[in-house]
């Protein structure tokens, strides 16, 4: 027996179950073991006379009436029964859980969960807790469950899986760290967050667990930098360092010094013989495209290939004009290749990139797809690489004779969180404007002060110049009253129809059609661009000097700043009015300060001491991982301390062949698998 076999193994576990657990990334008696809850329920007895009416509780007594199922609809059932605690006799009541009749007997004992009314002196019963054969525990784990599972079948798996496996759970920690920093070995942390026998076990339990899943994290990151580092798996780039002076020196401005050393860690990069990993980062107009074309063009001086992938067609379009216009004096080749490119040029281009005869393709997913072959890719460029899987990142770098990676991202994550999301690359950081990069003056409004910023609106347009409006929403919610996209473009045309044509661009569009207004909007055929966020990483449209946002206080501090770098990108002065009416001082005091500082890193570090971690960037946005129990920001002690811990056991023994370290080895062996299957 061991914890990898699949949870069919477990008696009730057929195919249809498994299904079901599958939902929840539950697929072995392991994932079923370290499946913590992630709150308990207090089931200490509670004295009556003190309980309050609607509290939740635990009553113990003695059964004192048979119990009896009453039938009172479809379906619909109740199951009464009396029990006597202390010298009152209190009435339970389950619903729609007839099966738990065989529970009680006369004269038994019995413990209860459940919810207090005080006026009636009855009970609404949740769950029986023990009866005179069985012990009560003080508390009961919680389980984040779904429509396809419930909560008593994943407590039941859960301890079947202890019953058959509790002895047979290896020590992927190892040994040394445990003692070190006073750890407890998995089987008691298992034990501990499961069935703890009261609040110090559970809390002794948890203290363990996460750091366990925060050191399991930094392992994996360490073991794919040692990939990295392997000389095996690299590509030497040795590129002409005058003619890349001599594209720099045809730039209509300076670079920045921030772009200068960036420019130099990449090329020293290439230089060597080990695989390239690094993220270039910075602020919204902060200059990242210039950086990459210059490396780009690096690697073609080299006789190698260079790919950019980008999210959008309309952004590869944008991205295909501006490097043709940089390359035009230069012997570079450059295609362009997305979804849209007609059959011809898409056949000449593919010809291109297997004979060498195209240097630089510029393109969407539609460069991962199978027909898309190279004749030597030395470098591949992700822009906006949260909006890529890693599975597609892994497609295209396959293509080639293992290229460099240079992913580039203008969401800004404080160095607190750099840890977890780009643990295993290096970091470049363009953290200054570039000079002339028009300032956009941010305002605050309630919602009952649009007027000015309707009148604001109007002027731009009638100058000629174009407004983004954005909104969270795009259909009607009852449960949350905000300003949908529907509702908005019906607003905004009927207010500025004689002076604007306004169009509507929300997420659930197909591909094309977003595509086919976004292009109106760039090409100015559109002037009104009603939206909601899918324009937050997006196109260059200079002539849009206004963005309006509405519910401003539903957004992240980082993605307003980056909705707001959409506009002042050319040489008028811009604008972003935010229309917000925050509830609490906090809601507040974020729309301050996106008013006060247009510093994208200050920003994204405000953002992470008010909202936490998990919401900085939005859950699928951020590249962030998902721990199930560690929170990056509440525990960055912790966090900080595994890192220290994994680089240490990594850079003693990069291989991990130490005996000791075994069940760690077959731990990261088993993900590599599960990643590769899963992606």
């Amino acid at each position: 027996m061991a914890i990898d076999d699949p949870v069919t193994v477990l008696p009730g576990v057929g195919p249809k179950r498994a299904d079901a657990l599958a939902t929840l990334a539950i697929r072995t008696v392991g994932d079923l073991l370290f499946y913590f809850p992630y709150r308990y329920d207090d089931l200490q007895v509670k004295d009556l006379t003190l309980a309050a009416d609607q509290e939740k509780l635990t009553v113990k007594g003695v059964v004192v009436s048979d119990p009896v199922v009453t039938r009172f609809g479809p379906h619909k059932n109740r199951l009464n029964v009396k029990i006597q605690v202390v010298h009152a006799v209190v009435l339970v009541t389950f619903f729609n859980q007839p099966w738990l009749k065989d529970r009680f007997t006369m004269g038994t004992e019995a413990a209860i969960y459940g919810k207090w009314d005080a006026g009636r002196h009855t009970l609404t019963g949740m769950k029986v807790l023990a009866t005179q054969t069985e012990d009560a525990p003080s508390l009961a784990g919680i389980y984040t469950v779904n429509k396809y599972i419930r909560q008593s079948t994943v407590i039941d798996l859960i301890k079947a899986a202890w019953q058959r496996d509790g002895q047979n759970i290896p020590d992927v920690v190892p040994l040394a760290v445990r003692e070190r920093l006073k750890l407890l070995p998995d089987q008691a942390i298992v034990h501990g967050m499961h069935f703890p026998s009261d609040a110090d076990e559970a809390k002794a339990a948890r203290r363990s667990a996460i750091f366990r899943e925060f050191f399991l994290f930094q392992c994996k990151i360490q073991s794919l930098r040692q990939d990295d580092l392997n000389v095996a798996n690299g590509l030497a780039i040795p590129y002409d360092n005058d003619e890349l002076k001599a594209l720099i020196k045809t730039l209509p401005f300076d670079l920045t010094n921030a772009q200068k050393r960036s420019v130099n860690e990449i090329c020293r990069d290439m230089r060597r013989p080990r695989h390239m990993n690094r993220l270039l980062q910075g602020d919204v107009g902060s200059g990242k495209t210039i950086v990459a074309a210059i490396v780009l063009y690096a690697t073609v001086t080299a006789r190698y290939q260079a790919a950019l992938m980008v999210p959008t067609e309309v952004l590869a379009e944008q991205h295909f004009a501006k490097l043709t216009k940089l390359f035009a004096d230069f012997p570079v080749r450059i295609r362009l290749l997305t979804g849209s490119t007609p059959g011809k040029e898409r056949r000449a281009t593919l010809d291109g990139l297997m004979t060498g005869d195209v240097d630089i393709v510029i393109g969407t997913h539609a460069l991962i797809q199978k027909e898309v072959n190279f004749a030597a890719l030395g470098l591949v460029v992700i822009d906006e690489q949260h909006r890529f899987g890693v599975q597609q990142r892994k497609i295209l770098q396959e293509k080639g004779l293992k290229p460099d990676l240079l992913a580039m991202t203008a969401t800004p994550i404080p160095r607190t969180l750099a840890i977890t999301a780009y643990g295993e690359m290096d970091v470049s950081t363009i953290d200054e404007l570039p000079a002339g990069r028009q300032p956009i003056t941010t305002t605050w409004v309630r919602k009952n002060q649009l007027r000015d910023a309707m009148a604001r609106i109007k002027t731009e347009l009638l100058a000629g110049h174009q407004v983004f409006a954005i909104t969270p929403l795009i259909a009607e919610s009852e449960k949350i009253d905000l300003q949908n996209a529907e509702q908005l473009y019906e607003d905004m045309d009927h207010a500025f129809h004689e002076v604007a044509k306004v169009a509507l661009l929300h997420g659930q569009m197909k591909n094309d059609e977003k595509d086919a207004i976004m292009r109106a909007f760039s090409d100015g055929e559109v002037q009104l661009l009603v939206a909601t966020t899918v324009v937050e990483v997006g196109v260059d449209v200079p002539n849009a000097t206004v963005m309006i946002i509405f519910d401003a206080d539903r957004f992240g501090l980082a993605q307003l700043h980056q909705l707001r770098g959409r506009v002042g990108r050319g040489s008028a002065a811009a604008y972003c009015i935010l229309v917000a009416d925050p509830k609490n001082e906090t809601g507040v005091a974020r729309m301050q300060i996106m008013t006060e500082t247009q510093d994208g890193f200050l920003l994204a570090q405000k953002d992470l001491e008010m909202r936490g971690g998990g919401d900085i960037f939005g859950t699928n946005q951020s590249g962030l991982p998902a721990f199930k129990l560690g929170d990056p920001v509440g525990d960055y002690a912790v966090l900080n301390t595994a890192q220290q811990a994994a680089e240490t056991l990594f850079e003693a023994d990069p291989g991990l062949s130490a005996p000791e370290f075994a069940p760690l080895r077959g731990y990261l062996a088993r993900q590599q698998q599960t990643q590769g299957s899963l992606d």
